[in-house]
């Protein structure tokens, strides 16, 4: 499944025009905007055009639509590549919109040689009242019929700084009267004297994105433009400026649903907002939906691209359920990460007829689903620890755990029975009391009795003190409550949940930030690149160990 692309309506058109000759290869291209962090959205639309390419021997670029200097940081820069490649794609060529700023600025002049082009003096409220509605056509701004040297003369001015922010624009000049609001006279160009991240200070005139982002991908011979869904009213303007521009090259514009899932936040600009307002400790937080935040809880790349797959291509836009990624998670790391033992709220056993200094050791499979990871001992002696939820002093209905006078099987090693209590002043047990049965040992052919339940455990002195990290959605978007509410009122308070524990020394004597290991019952966990220290162990939670999902609900 991994690496592969389904077959799917771009595919069958990339399939003919390779066949007809129309194109000897294909180039497609990522072209994010630097003005934040990639999130699982772009993913589909990063494995699509990279993975299209490699399926056909194609190209693929990466560039950057950088035409805002407001927003945009080297930051931004920097992490999207390294999330790019982190996913196991290799870019043909790293490229920029402002490479091309001079290009474009030509290209202006050429529309307004052509009578294409005007600048406009209208405010945006007085640009928006001419510009009508979608069942009313627009009026002509009062600025549209001026001269052809009169409009290279103030673009001139707007290039070279003469005029402040907002006080113009550079307007294509199409039909007002269109049904199709993008033909309505768009903005080519706006006035902003703020410092690129690329170009500095050498332009304070930037093209909006329609303009650019045409010219880019026919400048770099870019044969199919795949772009999602809201993209689609835009196109008809996306081969005008092509046209127009009298441009070599003709891409072919193609629009597919963008990834929606539950639960998950997909805007920047809320995302931007948790980040700014320090409800998450940054970009990378392992609650975000951005791929660095995925991949410090713990996400697997193959996880990713093993969804995008799944979810197919479409022209329709679904939402799919955000257990899908923890499925392909679950199957990815299942055969790969090794198992541990950890106890996440520690309950002390003492063995009271265990002799007091003996230390033995009972053998512990690295992975069930992998025989190739071989064993390791896990040391026993009188001292231990097991969970709390696997003791109660006056058990449930079909509660087989430890109680007191029942038996229950230590993972790996013997049957234990509960004889007392040891409890604090408030009366909640602080201490187990038990016997263990020697003849009991797994793997010694026992069979003279039998018990219903199996609990792990740990060595109290040799287990490693370490923190643990729960996770729940940022955002309940499935809660009725949260209807109507403002999007930082809707936070989940629960999104985050830290626990003290101990975790088997010996599993993790090697660990370092992002390893994954399975913790028995407890799920999937990976060591934290922000909070571990020399010192102590921070692990994440990805998923916990089973799910109802089942992935054929969406095949």
């Amino acid at each position: 499944m991994d690496n592969k692309t389904q077959s799917n309506f771009i595919q069958a058109i990339i399939e003919e025009d390779l066949a007809t000759h129309k194109h000897e290869q294909i180039i497609t291209r990522f072209p994010p905007e630097p003005n934040g962090y990639l999130h699982i959205g772009h993913a589909k639309s990063i494995c699509l055009n990279f993975g299209l390419a490699k399926e056909f021997h194609g190209k693929t670029n990466l560039r950057f639509d950088d035409t805002n200097p407001v927003k945009e940081e080297d930051e931004f820069v920097k992490s999207i590549q390294e999330d790019v490649k982190w996913l196991g794609f290799t870019w043909d060529q790293l490229l920029f919109a402002s490479d091309y700023f001079d290009t474009m600025y030509e290209k202006a002049k050429l529309l307004i040689r052509k009578g294409l082009a005007y600048v406009c003096e209208l405010t945006p409220d007085e640009m928006r009242e001419y510009r009508g509605t979608l069942n009313e056509p627009g009026r002509n701004s009062p600025y549209r019929d001026r001269s052809v040297e009169e409009n290279l003369e103030l673009f001139e001015k707007m290039k070279s700084g003469a005029f402040p922010d907002g006080s113009r624009v550079l307007r294509a000049k199409i039909d007002m009267s269109s049904p199709n609001i993008n033909f309505r006279d768009p903005i080519l160009y706006r006035i902003s004297h703020n410092t690129h991240h690329n170009t500095g200070d050498k332009w304070c005139i930037y093209p909006m994105y329609d303009f650019a982002h045409s010219l880019e991908d026919a400048i770099e011979g870019i044969t199919h433009s795949i772009c999602t869904l809201e993209f689609e009213d835009h196109r008809p303007l996306y081969d005008w400026v092509v046209k127009e521009c009298e441009m070599e090259h003709t891409p072919r514009q193609i629009e597919f649903a963008r990834l929606n899932m539950t639960n998950t936040v997909m805007s920047k600009r809320k995302l931007k907002l948790l980040v700014d307002e320090k409800v998450v400790d940054g970009w990378d937080d392992p609650r975000m939906p951005t791929l660095s935040g995925l991949r410090r809880r713990g996400y697997t790349p193959e996880s990713i691209r093993n969804l995008c797959f799944e979810i197919g291509v479409a022209k329709a836009s679904s939402v799919v359920d955000s257990q899908m990624l923890d499925y392909f998670l679950r199957e990815d790391l299942l055969p790969k990460a090794p198992l541990g033992m950890a106890i996440i709220k520690p309950l002390k056993v003492v063995i009271t007829n265990y002799p007091e200094n003996e230390v033995e050791y009972v053998e512990i499979e690295n992975n069930p689903k992998n025989e190739d990871m071989g064993t390791r001992k896990l040391p026993f002696s009188k001292e231990l620890y097991i969970e709390q939820e696997d003791f109660m002093e006056v058990p449930s209905k079909k509660y087989f755990r430890l109680f007191p006078g029942n038996e229950v099987r230590l993972k790996g090693a013997y049957f234990i029975k509960c004889n007392d209590v040891i409890k604090d002043s408030d009366g909640n047990a602080i201490e187990i009391h038990v016997t263990y049965d020697p003849e009991t040992k797994s793997g010694s052919g026992f069979t003279g009795r039998k018990v219903k339940s199996t609990i792990h455990w740990l060595n109290a002195k040799e287990a490693l003190p370490c923190e643990f990290r729960f996770f729940e959605p940022l955002i309940e978007d499935d809660k009725e409550e949260n209807q109507g509410k403002h999007f930082l009122e809707q936070i989940n308070p629960n999104s985050l949940c830290i626990k003290s524990g101990y975790i088997e020394r010996e599993a993790v004597k090697n660990a370092k930030p992002l390893d994954k290991f399975q913790f028995v019952r407890h799920g999937f966990f990976n060591v934290d690149t922000k909070y571990t220290t020399p010192e102590k162990l921070v692990f994440n939670q990805i998923v916990p160990l089973k799910s109802s999902f089942k992935v054929n609900n969406y095949s």
